[in-house]
């Protein structure tokens, strides 16, 4: 059973960065697409990042397009949000998602929740004005 778990949030300073670790244990990642959702309180969960396996296709949220990548080390089973010029309105959990996406469809502009099957428990990031 694919289990996820992320790490690497903390509390920073407008303007820093972080960078999250999605490492994945029990299955190997080859053909899954990660995405990185965010919920700040009181908000609804929204997509932030999407990577495939293959190609791989990636895709951003606008708020974070420029500021934000996501790559995937396929040695370590793990996926990487690197989040730079960080602004308070980052503030969230952040989540990691999988899904078995063996013909890459699933990344798209869109990023949404539905298709993914697997979550980790989340880690908090926090940007201080």
């Amino acid at each position: 059973q694919l289990q996820l778990v992320e790490s690497g949030g903390g509390l920073v300073q407008s303007g820093g960065s972080l960078r999250l670790s999605c490492e994945a244990s029990g299955i190997t990642l080859d053909y899954y697409t990660i995405a990185w959702f965010r919920q700040a309180p009181g908000k609804e969960r929204e997509g932030v990042s999407c990577v495939s396996y293959g190609a791989p296709v990636t895709h951003y949220a606008d708020p974070v397009k420029g500021r934000f990548t996501i790559s995937r080390n396929s040695a370590k089973n793990t996926v990487y949000l690197r989040m730079n010029n960080l602004k308070p309105e980052d503030t969230a959990v952040y989540y990691c998602l999988a899904a078995y996406d063996p013909y890459e469809g699933i990344c798209t502009t869109e990023i949404n929740e539905g298709p993914y099957t697997s979550w980790g428990q989340g880690t908090q990031v926090t940007v201080s004005s």
